[in-house]
């Protein structure tokens, strides 16, 4: 069973102004995240998540080598699977 998610609105807002080739790259990146959740094995080390210093609670995860998408988790909404909410998506320029 997939993870649950919900997009923050700055980050609907950060995804429409992204280069069609840094959504791919998201996107792929995202079809690996989700699997990675649904198996419940950990994540793998090429998705390069890690929590973000000085933000309680935040994560990121780089998809390109300047694309980048913070997240965190919230409380369960089925039984068992994680709560994703993202944040932000971008360079990590923008993102600063």
């Amino acid at each position: 069973m997939a993870p649950t998610y919900e997009i923050d609105p700055r980050c609907v807002a950060d995804w429409e102004r992204l280069e069609p080739e840094m959504r791919r790259a998201f996107t792929a990146a995202l079809a690996k995240f989700v699997a990675d959740l649904s198996a419940g094995q950990g994540l793998r080390a090429g998705l390069r998540v890690k929590r973000v210093q000085g933000a309680d609670g935040v994560w990121e995860m780089t998809f390109a080598p300047d694309g980048c998408a913070t997240f965190r988790y919230g409380p369960e909404r089925r039984q068992g699977q994680p709560h994703v909410i993202w944040r932000r998506i971008g360079t990590h320029a923008a993102l600063r």
